[in-house]
């Protein structure tokens, strides 16, 4: 039996809302990643499944090797038609906020979300979620947003209620934000929920190779080129740098999703327990991504230095600022974090 971390005082506001309602917006974070996709497309569903009228708005598009999920079609990206998110946005009767815990992660979307009236639940496992929420449903024990959704559901309607469709959609986000397993997955109730899944008559090896096994040829290329050339190590802090600029990115007609996990790759030398990617989406401005290992604590090096955060072993931020900027900003963090990254 899964040990019911919701509270029910949350799991019966979420209910009532519900039931008192008839149409509702599922959100997620800008640059969505499988969690966020998953966890939005099962909920959705679910709630249609209730007779509610449900619309997921995402602030951008996700990566290709997502858009094999069930419903993924009808996702309305903010970026490209803002007025009828708009629409949609003045007309619900709640909003669901999946996988972030500010309203400034969903970017543009996020002051017109703040100035509507409607309920805003939160279903997020990332740590210190704000106060803007009129339900927060946060436990960063969860390995993703996708094992919470799928708590939610069981603990509303059964685990009747989840559909092979729901099923699909809530695994490949679990599978996604774990590096399929690898990491933040030592859980028992986990393994119990997957097993639930499969149930449902799920086939995790074909899930898999959809999001792992679509490789485009330049993506390929990419990846070679970045770990042979834009990888430095800095042995003397346990830690790894990978850069790209805008122009190397266009060099390689890189597409949305053709980064995703690189950050990771450092992790597999020996001895490396803090890993850096830089990816310069335009000139100027800089997505970072830090994943760790053990006990450190990227999330802290995320807030500090690059104005952001997330979980202890994998966190992100944004710069605004050149590639030179951004690595004496990377520099700086090993000096200050170097107790303990080498202890």
């Amino acid at each position: 039996m899964l040990e019911k971390i919701i509270l029910q005082e949350n799991v019966d506001a979420v209910k009532r809302i519900v039931d008192g309602g008839t149409r509702f917006v599922v959100l997620s974070h800008k640059n969505p990643d499988g969690d966020a996709v998953g966890s939005s497309l099962a909920l959705c569903r679910y709630l249609r499944s209730l007779g509610k009228e449900c619309f997921v708005v995402l602030p951008n598009r996700f990566p290709d090797f997502l858009a094999w999920m069930p419903d993924a079609t009808e996702v309305l990206f903010y970026d490209a038609e803002p007025e009828k998110a708009m629409s949609l946005f003045n007309g619900a009767d709640a909003f669901f906020c999946l996988d972030f815990n500010t309203l400034s992660r969903i970017g543009d979307a996020g002051a017109a979300v703040a100035a509507c009236s409607a309920p805003k639940l939160l279903v997020d496992h990332h740590p210190q979620p704000s106060q803007e929420f009129s339900v927060s449903i946060s436990h960063p024990v969860a390995c993703s947003t996708s094992e919470l959704v799928f708590r939610l559901i069981v603990r509303i309607s059964g685990a009747d209620a989840v559909s092979s469709e729901m099923a699909q959609c809530i695994y490949a986000g679990m599978m996604t934000d774990t590096g399929a397993f690898a990491y933040a997955s030592t859980r028992k109730d986990i393994y119990l929920i997957i097993a639930e899944l499969l149930g449902k008559g799920i086939d995790k090896d074909v899930i898999y190779r959809k999001v792992f096994y679509t490789s485009s040829l330049t993506r390929m290329r990419l990846w070679g080129f970045t770990l042979y050339e834009k990888l430095k190590l800095y042995n003397k802090y346990n830690a790894a740098l990978i850069t790209l600029s805008h122009n190397e990115l266009m060099r390689f007609y890189a597409q949305k999703g053709d980064t995703e996990g690189i950050v990771n790759q450092p992790l597999q030398i020996k001895g490396i327990r803090f890993s850096c990617f830089f990816r310069e989406e335009l000139p100027g401005k800089i997505n970072v991504s830090l994943r760790s290992v053990d006990d450190f604590p990227c999330n802290a090096v995320a807030a500090e230095f690059f104005n952001g955060g997330g979980h202890k072993n994998a966190s992100g931020g944004e710069l605004c600022c050149s590639m030179d900027e951004a690595v004496e900003l990377f520099r700086a963090a090993l000096r200050k974090y170097k107790c303990e990254l080498t202890q």
